[in-house]
């Protein structure tokens, strides 16, 4: 019995350093080597400094920047661990609401965006992704927005238009997803034009 112990405790060693350790470490040395910036994460860089993200959503305010999805995701609150705040945006806690179509709370708080951004906006700019961390809009959520960014630049909307469709991504590998538009990235170009 003893010689069955010890060949499961010999194989259970070499599986988790196989397993467990070496090909992980092999993986993301391969990786590394041969995708550098997705394996960093994807960051996005401005004058030498990280803004982002291209993977992750981030919150913009105001009418000089495209909005992206509205996100669910909370954090601890730092007053009472108990309990959760509001923290768009969290890559640490990727999550959908859990609210679903007959929640008084969420039909209250899509009526209130979509009442708060105007007529005809599109569902999505008041709807959150499954996970919370969506970066992209749909080209026509773009062009929806594309007034208020003129306006609010002092650019026309023509200019800002042909923004989006430099910004716009295909399918992948033509087939696969929808087209889309990464926020960050577009509002990134937007910043980088000549300032009027």
């Amino acid at each position: 019995m003893l010689r069955h112990f010890r060949a499961s405790v010999v194989m259970l060693v070499l599986m988790t350093v196989l397993l467990g350790i070496a090909y992980p470490l092999a993986m993301v040395g391969v990786a590394g080597a041969a995708f550098p910036g997705q394996a960093a994460g994807s960051l996005v860089e401005k004058d030498g400094k990280v803004v982002g993200s291209s993977l992750i959503g981030q919150s913009f305010a105001g009418d000089t920047y495209f909005h992206g999805r509205p996100s669910a995701t909370t954090d601890t609150d730092p007053a009472d661990s108990t309990k959760t705040i509001a923290a768009p945006y969290n890559a640490a806690n990727s999550m959908g609401s859990n609210l679903g179509p007959t929640s008084k709370a969420l039909v209250d708080r899509v009526k209130e965006d979509a009442d708060k951004l105007g007529k005809g906006v599109p569902v999505e700019l008041v709807t959150t992704s499954g996970s919370g961390l969506d970066p992209h809009i749909s080209p026509e959520a773009a062009a929806w927005q594309v007034a208020r960014v003129a306006k609010a630049r002092n650019l026309s909307d023509a200019e800002v238009r042909a923004l989006v469709a430099r910004h716009t991504e295909g399918r992948m590998y033509g087939l696969l997803g929808e087209p889309r538009v990464n926020v960050l990235q577009l509002n990134l170009a937007l910043d980088a034009l000549p300032k009027r």
